[in-house]
């Protein structure tokens, strides 16, 4: 017969096909194939009840074995090797101190008086000798014709002892004047003439008090604000006493004075620094030692209290840029110059407080070397102890790298970064306005 629904439906229920054919025996199939089918339908559920009971059998064997599923193989990690850069290098011991003006005065009246004029402007630069300010000289002036006129009288004085004297002396041939006389004669003439002398004197020291009416600069530099004002009266005579009237600073050059210690102090002298050994300079906003002068001068002796010492450079400032008070970074060369290594700052990690970096064997295990770090070149640092030069270190991936781990090692290349060309008359930072408002 035909394939039909009833013969597929039959071969999965051979029972009740048997049942139906023998109700519906028109639908009936021959006996021929109904006994071929039979024993397939009949092997089919066997096959699938022991196939079930394998896996699970096998299961139970595996857990009760402990058995773990493989973990999956890791990849190896990549990273970025080196040699330490060797570069000649120059070593240098930093201070911190302030700078100083050379020279410093305060401006003080030598004479008493009333301030008449102001010669400068607040805070502009004056040379020696420049007016600034101007004292009533009427009544010095006044004091110098009395003094003159002393002078006169003394003169005339004078005049007369000795026409007196040189009368006498005519008179002595003929025994016409006592000896005493003329001794009393020449003794007026040698008064006249001291008198003549303290007159001029006092001339002198009338005229100088008048020139001193006109308070000048004693020396070049930047002059502080005026601390009186024209019409206020002022007290002469010098000294503390005095009125003080301003202060002027020397500009050009300036001193930079700094404290060292006692074993950079020991150092600094074993290496053969002493005075006129070059220095460099940097200010609070600034990234570059761009001022340069020589050390001037070192103490004779430490501080007990504090075990430190007194030195000073002498730097240029002809810009005038540097004042006195100005913060600044002191480097003085130490030690000359010699070979380093050198390996940037990513490279080194910190085990508790060693710091140490990592290398790559040959064969492509990493190790950690402990280092001892030394400054900071062009964005490099200095590995002075730990580190061979044919080592090679791992400069990027560190993060990645354990000791006793296998990498696979890129070749890197490390170099100094390159510094931009700055101008040197231009500040190097500019600090941030407090407020800003919209310009119309």
């Amino acid at each position: 017969m035909l394939d039909t629904p009833f013969d597929r439906y039959d071969d999965y229920a051979p029972a009740r096909a048997d049942t139906d054919h023998t109700q519906f025996p028109a639908l009936s199939e021959p006996s021929g194939v109904s006994a071929e089918r039979k024993p397939t339908a009949q092997r089919r559920p066997r096959a699938v009840l022991g196939l079930s009971l394998a896996v699970v059998i096998g299961a139970e064997w595996w857990v009760l074995q402990g058995g773990t599923p493989a973990p999956a193989a890791l990849p190896v990690p990549v990273v970025t090797a080196a040699v330490p850069l060797v570069k000649q290098v120059t070593q240098w011991d930093e201070f911190v101190g302030r700078f100083r003006a050379t020279k410093s005065v305060e401006v003080r009246p030598q004479v008493s008086g009333q301030i008449v004029r102001i010669h400068f402007t607040d805070g502009q630069y004056v040379s020696a000798g420049a007016p600034l300010f101007t004292i009533d000289a009427r009544p010095l002036r006044a004091a110098l014709a009395q003094a003159q006129a002393e002078v006169a009288r003394a003169a005339s004085g004078l005049a007369l002892a000795q026409v007196n004297l040189a009368r006498a002396q005519r008179l002595v041939a003929e025994d016409a004047v006592a000896a005493t006389e003329i001794d009393r004669l020449r003794a007026e003439v040698r008064n006249g003439r001291a008198a003549l002398d303290a007159a001029r004197a006092a001339v002198e020291a009338r005229s100088i008090d008048v020139g001193f009416t006109t308070v000048r600069a004693p020396i070049s530099g930047r002059i502080s604000d005026r601390r009186i004002d024209a019409g206020n009266l002022v007290s002469g005579g010098g000294g503390a006493t005095a009125t003080l009237l301003t202060t002027i600073n020397a500009v050009d050059p300036v001193y930079f004075e700094f404290t060292g210690s006692e074993a950079l102090y020991l150092k600094a002298g074993r290496e053969g620094l002493e005075n006129g050994s070059a220095v460099e300079i940097r200010l609070a906003d600034e990234a570059d030692y761009r001022w340069h002068g020589r050390l001037d001068f070192t103490d004779n002796g430490l501080d007990a209290s504090s075990g430190t010492i007194r030195a000073r450079a002498i730097v240029d400032n002809r810009g005038g840029l540097l004042a006195p008070g100005l913060f600044g970074r002191l480097r003085l060369a130490s030690g000359g110059t010699k070979a380093a290594l050198l390996v940037p700052d990513a490279a080194i990690t910190t085990d508790q407080t060693t710091k140490q970096v990592l290398v790559v064997g040959a064969d492509g295990m990493i190790s950690s070397r402990p280092v001892k770090l030394g400054p900071q070149v062009g964005g490099l640092r200095v590995i002075e102890k730990g580190l061979k030069s044919t080592d090679r270190v791992v400069i990027q991936g560190v993060q990645m790298a354990n000791p006793g781990q296998k990498v696979r090692a890129l070749a890197g290349r490390i170099s100094v970064a390159a510094t931009q060309p700055r101008p040197a008359d231009s500040a190097t930072a500019v600090t941030r306005a407090a407020s800003a408002t919209i310009a119309n």
